[in-house]
This record gives C-alpha cells, structure tokens and sequence, in this order.
C-alpha cells in the first residue's frame, strides 16, 4: 500500500515505491500539496506527480528511469541539416521563458504516447506557472517568422535539468527545442536531462534507462551545485548538438 501525505507528511523512501508487475509501477504516494516547496523536494530526490482528473494528486519514483546523457545526444543526418538551416534562415529564433504560459498550454494540449487527454491538469498548470515566476521552470521554444511552433519546459535544480513535456506545431520543432536544451546545458554543466518515461523515440535520441540507484546518487551529486544565471541562448551553442551529428 502506498503512502497517504498530508501537507507536513515528508515523501517516504523512493525504495517504497511499487515495482514492476503491480499496476502502477514507481508509484510512490498519493494527497499533499502541489505548492513549490513541496515540488522542489520531490524533484530533489527524483520523484515527480502526475495524475489525471478525478483522481488525488499522485507522486511517483519511476525505476529504471530514462535520462538524456548530453553527450550522448543523437543528431540524425537530417535532424543536423534541419538544425544548420534553421541557425542560418532569418525569421527562425530560439528563445528561452519568452512564452513560458503559452508553451505549457501547448503541452498540455498533447497527450502523452499511448494516452488520450492531458495529464497537465488545470491546477498542475498553476503550479508550474507559480515555480517558473520564481526561477526554477523554464521553457526552450521554437520560433519561426515571429510563430511559436514548438518547444519544451522543464526543471532546473542545481545542475540537473528535469524535462516535463514538449509539443510540436511544425515537423522537427520539437527536436529543434530539445536541441537548443542540450546545447545550452553542455554550456552550463548539465550533464544529463530527466525524460522521466522510457520511450523508443527518446532511446533513438539516445536516451538510455538509469536504475533507480545510479540516477539518486547523481541527483546528490548535482542538486546542490550552482544553477545556471544566464537563462539566454545564444546561437554559438548550435555547435554542441551539431558536433554529435
């Protein structure tokens, strides 16, 4: 049986959380709060909600847990003729927390692979919204012609980046996002990005599945490490992606 918390109750031990074979495996605990002191202990220690309408606010340690090695990241032959175009064509634009609301209402907007609906509900939307005006959620978008047609959010604690969710208005601009997301966290130190799930799409970006063990001890060793100050992109950082097409 999975832990109740009130809003004092602190998360149990992530070990607790239920394992492959149940119905719900990493599922850890349910109830609390979604206020960002109670966020930023959960991300610290690798745990995360998610949930959908009509149910309690569920919070899950999911293992193995699928993490993005920067350096590992997988630039396809055609993903790096997208991105050195995209770099060079006027009118085509990264930019960091320019429409943070926007970029999470388009994400909520797309469902998860294999799911129908939204599992960003109303009042995870609040709570994102609250974290990113102060400081610690931020968006990568694409912007073409003055459009926003892609982008992701995520969060940031110490050197770690936690991706959330993305979405996509025009082919690659997803990945064109998540492009600019590695490039700048190559420049700051992040040395690898929370997927959360296990996708094969993400595992063809090169992605790999951490045990539950490997991912906390990294999370200790970079959580309470400087974060980033400079929330800016700069076109300079294409040269990272691009080195690994």
């Amino acid at each position: 049986m999975i832990a109740w918390l009130e809003d004092d109750t602190p998360f149990p031990d992530t070990a607790l959380a239920l394992g492959e074979g149940s119905d719900a495996p990493g599922l850890l605990a349910a109830g609390g709060g979604l206020d960002t002191s109670r966020l930023r202990a959960a991300y610290r220690r690798g745990i995360f909600p998610w949930f959908g309408e009509g149910q309690p606010i569920l919070w899950w340690s999911t293992a193995p847990r699928m993490v993005l090695p920067v350096d590992q990241f997988k630039v396809s032959r055609s993903l790096g003729k997208t991105l050195r175009r995209f770099a060079r064509t006027p009118g085509c634009e990264i930019r960091i927390d320019h429409a943070f609301d926007q970029v999470l209402a388009c994400c909520a907007g797309t469902p998860r692979a294999g799911q129908s609906g939204t599992w960003i509900l109303p009042e995870m939307q609040a709570a994102y919204r609250r974290w990113h005006r102060e400081g610690s959620v931020h968006s990568f978008e694409t912007w073409i012609n003055g459009r926003l047609v892609g982008g992701l959010y995520g969060v940031n604690i110490g050197r770690m980046f936690f991706g959330e969710s993305m979405f996509s208005h025009q082919t690659d601009a997803s990945k064109i996002a998540l492009a600019a997301l590695v490039g700048f966290c190559r420049s700051n130190g992040i040395t690898v990005i929370d997927c959360q799930q296990q996708t094969s799409h993400l595992a063809s970006l090169g992605a790999e599945p951490w045990s539950r063990e490997r991912f906390e001890h990294h999370l200790k060793t970079v959580v309470d490490l400087p974060e980033p100050v400079n929330w800016t992109y700069d076109l300079s950082l294409w040269s990272s992606p691009e080195s690994s097409a």
